[in-house]
């Protein structure tokens, strides 16, 4: 008689496990409109995310003219400015982030 309950409640248990994994997924609310998808890349992206979108590329190329065409641009797109900075030979200072910095919020949200 035991055997018979304790077969039964597993059964149950795999029969509402197996149902739950079947079950239609709630769909997202306008997945595409999420805050992090409309944010345009910050200070903290990497210079590649920077350099993907348009505006943020101009605000890049206006501190740092020629930083797309740069000839080791491979080997520190995946870093970020402050990163960068002590590789840079000066080039990347304080100062240029701020103000870099400082334009990039101030660009409209897109």
């Amino acid at each position: 008689m035991m055997k018979s309950i304790l077969a039964a409640a597993a059964l149950a248990a795999v029969a509402t496990a197996a149902s739950a994994q079947t079950a239609p997924a709630t769909p997202p609310a306008d997945h595409a409109a999420h805050a992090d998808h409309a944010a345009l890349p910050t200070i903290t992206s990497s210079i590649k995310d920077l350099l993907a979108n348009p505006a943020t590329a101009a605000v890049l190329e206006k501190h740092l003219p020629g930083v797309s065409q740069h000839p080791a641009l491979p080997q520190f797109q995946d870093m970020t400015l402050s990163q960068v900075a002590p590789l840079s030979g000066g080039a990347v200072t304080p100062a240029i982030i701020e103000a870099i910095d400082t334009d990039l919020k101030a660009l409209p949200a897109t």
